[in-house]
């Protein structure tokens, strides 16, 4: 799933873009029993064209919310969030990347790293999970992330504050602490998605489709166990009590992570209409 990856883009657009695209994308409100209130929006990091996202409804509910909460507020800063990922990223004494990864999907690296333009031996000084986000978006329009929502919503923030859910450290940090075997299987699951043909997200989530997109947490490196604790229900949990605790306090907060994370029975609508809230998607 290479929504995690885009924040690892570093170079810069080209000067001209393209017309956005339209889009309908996801958004929810949020009320409590007590009149606390939030608006979810569901972000797309990264797109191969700028996207017109900002619909009236969702114009609506970013101008009048107190906070903007992202998951990493800094996105614009890539000098920090590289030095970041090369800071966890660094360990020396690797073994060659190939030994990494089960005998039978090891053709399917090869072809991956003669792809990308890397060799066996490149990753000797860097962590598994680090190679494997690493050849993750080596195909990638480096472009891309630029397109991203996330950035737009926080520029669109003004003077308002911007809340980190997580940051960059804490969300590489995710990966740095997984054991090595949950690592092989990240770079196992990379290796088998970049085999595969592309499911084109952009479209779904232009569509505000999360049935479509709830279908594409079951991939990949989602559809292990382990790994989707860490990665998604983990951390959808905690931003879902960071919600709770923003609304309790009195705030309006506009939301806006991933659409990944609204998807499905443990997305973050879900987990808020569990705790007593009212979520009601916006049509």
């Amino acid at each position: 799933m290479r929504l995690l990856f885009a924040l690892l883009a570093t170079l810069a657009l080209l000067a001209c873009s393209p017309e956005p695209q339209q889009a309908d994308p996801a958004l929810w409100k949020v009320r409590g029993p007590s009149g606390e209130a939030a608006w979810l929006f569901g972000t797309i990091h990264s797109a191969e064209k700028p996207l017109a996202w900002r619909t009236p409804a969702v114009g609506r509910a970013l101008d009048t919310a107190d906070t903007v909460m992202v998951e990493v507020a800094n996105l614009a800063d890539e000098a920090d969030v590289a030095a970041t990922f090369a800071r966890l990223a660094r360990s020396d004494g690797q073994p060659p990347l190939s030994s990494r990864i089960a005998a039978p999907q090891r053709p399917a690296l090869a072809a991956l790293l003669k792809s990308s333009g890397y060799g066996d031996n490149d990753f000797a000084a860097i962590d598994t999970w680090a190679a494997a986000l690493t050849l993750a978006r080596s195909g990638s329009d480096d472009g891309a992330a630029r397109n991203g929502v996330d950035r737009a919503v926080i520029a669109a923030a003004g003077q308002r504050p911007v809340i980190e859910l997580e940051g960059a450290k804490e969300q590489l940090g995710l990966f740095d602490t997984l054991p090595e075997s949950e690592q092989r299987d990240l770079l196992a699951a990379v290796v088998r998605e970049a085999a595969s043909p592309d499911t084109d997200l952009a479209e779904s989530w232009r569509k505000g489709d999360m049935s479509a997109i709830e279908k594409e947490t079951r991939k990949g490196l989602l559809a292990d166990p382990e790994l989707r604790e860490v990665l998604f229900t983990g951390r959808n949990r905690r931003w879902t009590d960071r919600i709770v605790e923003a609304m309790t306090a009195g705030n309006m907060p506009f939301v806006a992570v991933g659409a990944a994370h609204m998807a499905g029975p443990q997305g973050i609508p879900a987990m808020l209409a569990a705790r007593g809230y009212t979520v009601t998607r916006v049509e």
